[in-house]
């Protein structure tokens, strides 16, 4: 079964053609930063515009690369993401859907950064923990098997993405604030400056506001001091958050005993994070599967592989109009 994905839940317009939820046969997106770079943050209202504006011919760069390649569903995000941009996208995919007379399946976006690690690994096979990582959400899920997922916590304020956007900002560095930090942060010591850590024992939630209110208390204190080095806070503010997210998430999974992890979301491409990952969950005897870093943005081909499952595991009863209803799978209710 063959797949035609769209993604538009953000600043992202992509589509990409999926077979059998693991086979990646094109996958196109189109950035929107250089929209969004000046205000140093997504516009909503420029970020609908620009999906319009783009999503026939990211659909048509796909289609395209493969004109032999007939698809038998439409995957579409949505939700969550922003309300016009996802509508974006709904309206497209209804469209082909009924003139192609093929089903539509809504997929949540969070469920398909899940995904990502299983179109990248082709072994990989459930159950197994995910961790979603990204400018939005921080959330830990046992996938424990296609479309049955446990929750075990979320960020309680921002999360570490957006932690990554403020801090970036504080220190003037360019937007978006992660692949900024990123940089920065390798010319850095990551010991400089011991930045808080909220562990909040007892859950498996997590917390970044509190680092980064540390980050701008250091800033007014030392900056007439002449004495601030921004790699260096851009280095100890990413080990702590990274030392956080790497900790709670292995102990996670040593304590459910799984001992797989899958990684997705945007920050799943920070350098740090993907290499602390590796050599802890080698001492750990935990398999650590992160995708390659086109798929950790969000992309289309994760989620035309989450609704294949959901067509292959979940089939729904079609309509008047002969499309799939679409599956419930909003992220809370995942238990």
């Amino acid at each position: 079964m063959t797949i035609l994905g769209i993604e538009t839940s953000c600043d992202e317009t992509a589509a990409a053609l999926v077979r059998d939820g693991r086979t990646v046969l094109h996958s196109s997106v189109a950035s929107q930063m250089s929209v969004h770079r000046p205000f140093r943050g997504v516009v909503p209202e420029l970020a609908s515009r620009a999906h319009t504006e783009r999503i026939n011919a990211v659909i048509e760069a796909v289609l395209n690369h493969r004109p032999e390649t007939s698809f038998d569903a439409v995957a579409v995000t949505r939700g969550p993401g922003l309300v016009g941009c996802l509508l974006v996208g709904a309206v497209t995919a209804q469209i082909i859907a009924r003139v192609r007379h093929i089903p539509v399946v809504g997929v949540n976006h969070l469920e398909g950064h899940l995904f990502a690690g299983l179109v990248e690994h082709a072994k990989l096979k459930p159950p197994f923990l995910g961790l979603i990582v990204s400018g939005g959400h921080t959330e830990l899920v046992i996938f424990k098997g296609y479309g049955r997922y446990t929750r075990l916590g979320a960020t309680r304020d921002d999360a570490a993405g957006e932690a990554f956007d403020k801090v970036a900002n504080k220190l003037g560095l360019s937007f978006p604030g992660g692949p900024a930090i990123d940089r920065a942060a390798a010319k850095g010591n990551p010991h400089a400056i011991n930045f808080p850590r909220a562990w909040i024992p007892g859950t498996w939630d997590f917390s970044f506001s509190g680092i980064k209110t540390s980050v701008v208390t250091y800033l007014e204190k030392t900056i007439h001091k002449g004495r601030v080095s921004i790699p260096d806070i851009a280095a100890s503010f990413q080990e702590a958050i990274v030392d956080v997210v790497v900790t709670k998430t292995l102990k996670a999974a040593e304590h459910y005993g799984l001992r797989s992890l899958v990684v997705g979301g945007g920050v799943a491409a920070n350098r740090r994070l993907r290499h602390v990952f590796v050599e802890e969950g080698k001492k750990r005897k935990i398999q650590i599967f992160l995708p390659d870093l086109a798929f950790c943005t969000d992309n289309a081909a994760m989620i035309a592989s989450a609704a294949y499952y959901q067509l292959k595991h979940n089939p729904k009863k079609k309509n008047q109009q002969g499309m799939a209803v679409e599956a419930d799978l909003k992220i809370s209710n995942w238990k």
